[in-house]
């Protein structure tokens, strides 16, 4: 009885303060261009007013549609998996042409798990992988150029294998960061309790048609044993602000394993020159969420496409202070491991456009993991202050019915479901 008591205690006190709420003298109105700003609203009215650049998405700068498209000139081996290609870099602009960075993987083999894997059989698809690049006139139709970054000789970083670049150009230099493996991907480390395990290493061009010299060195480094990038540093971002190179990369808090118990986040560490010594910022982690880096300077600030992995997941957000991100939209179809083609990314500009494309890769190509590989593709969208599309505005997107079937219940969820109504029936 006491319990009754209370709770409708509460329950009172809780509609007493709900009742002090300002409560509007009129409905609310049909245009929005006569809401007043001051008006009482409801939580979810005031976030779409306060939280958002615009309450409807026509008019929201960082919401966008994204379109995809195939590209021509790459040559997979008919599918067969020995000849993959993944996580694109940023693209540039020189040399009237367009450049592109990526992990080629070219083996006897596709990958076959870190158990069978060997001097020449990859573990998976970013084993045993070199740095490549090719350049374009339209974006659309590319013209692979060749080796990059090779793999070095044993011991330096990257022996195994080199894999997931990003570009910068900063004082007419250009610098290449990648991950750098010396065992194959998927070992287990006991020193770090974790697997992949790899740091972040650097290559420098006077051109971007190389030749590319490592500096031979780790740029990023790990964390200490309690901090949360301790066990891994993957996929490098750098950015040009305020003069000097602003480096996102991932890390994950947590175990890594089949159940994705681990929690990837985006770190940001800042430098003066792009071999460092890099300073991570302190409140690092500055991003929750998103399975790869990607960001581009817009406006005074910076933009982040995060896809994948997290509460987060499926958004665009962005800092003002290029630290603290909020979120600006939610999107569907996001591209997966995105090179943007973002012409402010080493500008260092107040009033950044933002960016209309970008190239994505697509996993298990061929629709079979035992010939397992990964192909690039074009994706369009209007995240730019200067383009505007209506038609990529749109958030009615609906996918065809076959694609949700696909994604049916498991045998074992079958027979959970199963056994519950039998034990109903029973009683």
């Amino acid at each position: 009885m006491k319990r009754l008591f209370y709770l409708s205690f509460i329950l009172l006190s809780l509609f007493s303060c709900a009742s002090k709420q300002q409560i509007p003298d009129k409905a609310f109105p049909l245009k929005v261009a006569d809401i007043a700003p001051d008006r009482p609203m409801s939580s979810a009215m005031k976030r779409a007013f306060k939280h958002y650049e615009a309450p409807r998405l026509l008019d929201n700068e960082l919401y966008t549609n994204f379109r995809y498209t195939e590209l021509k000139g790459f040559d997979y081996n008919g599918g067969d998996g020995t000849i993959s290609r993944r996580d694109p870099s940023k693209i540039i602009f020189e040399n009237n042409q367009y450049y592109v960075w990526y992990t080629h993987r070219e083996t006897p083999l596709p990958p076959q798990g870190k158990g069978n894997a060997n001097d020449t059989v990859p573990s998976t698809d970013w084993d045993l992988a070199e740095i490549w690049y090719a350049t374009s006139k339209d974006g659309f139709t590319w013209e692979e150029q060749g080796v990059a970054v090779p793999r070095p000789p044993k011991p330096q970083p990257g022996w195994r294998s080199v894999a997931t670049a990003d570009i910068l150009k900063f004082d007419e230099k250009y610098y290449l960061y990648y991950q750098a493996f010396n065992a194959p991907s998927g070992t287990y480390d006991e020193d770090k309790d974790a697997y992949d395990i790899c740091p972040v290493a650097l290559s420098v061009a006077d051109s971007p048609d190389g030749p590319w010299k490592p500096v031979n060195k780790v740029v990023i480094p790990f964390g200490k044993s309690d901090e949360w990038d301790w066990r891994v540093i993957h996929d490098p971002m750098p950015l040009v602000h305020d003069g000097k190179i602003y480096l996102y990369y991932k890390s994950g808090m947590d175990q890594r394993d089949a159940n994705r118990k681990h929690w990837d986040c985006w770190g940001l560490a800042i430098a003066d020159h792009p071999e460092g010594p890099f300073v991570k910022h302190p409140l690092s982690p500055v991003m929750n969420s998103g399975h790869e880096t990607m960001l581009f300077p817009f406006r005074e600030g910076v933009a982040a496409i995060v896809g994948t992995d997290g509460i987060e997941h499926n958004t665009i957000q962005y800092a003002e202070d290029w630290v603290n991100f909020e979120i600006a939209s939610v999107a569907q179809l996001l591209p997966t491991a995105g090179g943007l083609y973002a012409p402010d990314a080493f500008t260092d500009s107040k009033n950044a456009d933002g960016i209309t494309w970008g190239l994505s890769h697509f996993i298990n190509a061929g629709k079979n993991w035992k010939k397992m590989y990964t192909k690039l593709g074009r994706f369009d969208c209007d995240l730019s202050q200067s383009v505007n599309d209506p038609s990529m505005k749109r958030s009615n997107i609906l996918m065809p019915n076959d694609l949700y079937f696909k994604y049916g219940l498991s045998k074992k969820q079958r027979e959970r479901i199963e056994n519950t109504n039998h034990q109903k029936l029973e009683n």
